[in-house]
């Protein structure tokens, strides 16, 4: 239902907005959860392994001021626009709330990948229990092409199984590709802008709204975290940022777009899907268990080719605002301008 709101919050107003809001609040709490994380000893030592390509010791804890510009702007735009959130909304926020936690004391204690797992694949199913009484909510119920036709359409065990296991690679996917200065903040900065445009051609603006939010609390961070970093957003900040994405992207796209929706993951999260596939793959062929951490990423494999962080992470970004951009032109093709 909509509410009323001023003018200038109408229109694709409330997710600029949104975005704005977000970004002012995590560019401004940054600094602050910089200091916290020094003095709690949430500390990144390079010399812990040799993946690390930064110097000197790093603050964690940057998804605090990310987690914090997301709430912030949902808080005040929404109700502006809405008589009440939506309940997917609502769980995404709690559930998000959680695995901030867990990532600030993943941060501080390592845990295994198998509390990694479970904590992330909890996540994929909790989030489905959030729905509205003519709504799955976070549900991918079908698979399907160009030409109208739906490949598949999932029984409701087989929906919940892999709308947990979606969540869980794209949220995974997004705290691996963390490894360079400034690269996870950007690409989820321009997942944020594609999902947004999506949902707003798809005529579903409180998702435009809800990803605007996101992308402008990724990209204050990122003032902050552009190489050279001051500070890195740790395993919490990749989590919600991944797990929130993932979440809107079958709200807002995989849901509506039925017709299409084989290529929105691929194109949506083009860099962090493909790195990983390339990753497991030169895994499995040289015998190492893939969930062994290695320099076989791809930003590591650019490095090595003698770019620069800067240049690896301007290569990366480049490539995603291209899927990102040829996601949108076919949707719009096939949905029309708003």
């Amino acid at each position: 239902m909509t509410g009323h709101s001023p003018e200038i919050f109408g229109g694709f107003g409330s997710p600029l907005a949104a975005g704005f809001i977000a970004l002012v609040v995590s560019w401004i709490l940054t600094p602050y959860v910089r200091k916290l994380a020094v003095v709690k000893g949430a500390i990144d030592d390079p010399n812990r392994d040799d993946r690390r390509i930064h110097k000197e010791p790093l603050p964690r804890w940057g998804g605090l001021a990310i987690f914090a510009g997301i709430i912030v702007s949902f808080c005040f735009i929404f109700p502006l626009r809405y008589a009440s959130f939506p309940s997917y909304l609502v769980g995404i926020v709690l559930i998000g709330a959680v695995l901030m936690v867990f990532g600030a004391l993943d941060d501080l204690h390592e845990y295994k990948a198998r509390s990694q797992l479970l904590i992330l694949l909890g996540a994929g199913l909790a989030i489905q229990l959030f729905h509205g009484p003519h709504s799955h909510g976070v549900r991918i119920l079908s698979l399907g092409i160009p030409g109208g036709l739906s490949v598949l359409v999932f029984p409701e065990w087989l929906s919940v199984i892999l709308t947990a296991i979606y969540i869980f690679v794209i949220t995974k996917t997004m705290d691996t590709i963390d490894g360079v200065d400034g690269l996870a903040a950007g690409i989820a900065t321009v997942c944020s802008a594609t999902l947004a445009m999506i949902a707003w051609y798809m005529k579903q603006p409180a998702v435009a709204l809800a990803a605007a939010g996101v992308g402008g609390a990724a990209l204050g961070f990122l003032r902050h975290n552009f190489n050279p970093a001051k500070i890195i957003m740790g395993t919490g900040g990749a989590y919600v940022l991944g797990f929130t994405l993932a979440c809107l992207s079958i709200v807002g796209a995989l849901k509506t777009a039925a017709t299409i929706s084989v290529f929105i993951p691929v194109l949506a999260f083009g860099v962090p899907i493909f790195d990983a596939f390339f990753v497991i793959t030169r895994r499995l062929m040289s015998g190492t268990p893939i969930t062994q951490p290695d320099k076989r990423h791809l930003h590591h494999v650019l490095l090595a080719k003698g770019l620069s962080q800067r240049q690896t992470v301007g290569v990366l970004i480049s490539f995603a605002t291209v899927l990102g951009v040829a996601l949108v032109l076919l949707i719009r093709h096939y949905y029309g301008p708003v």
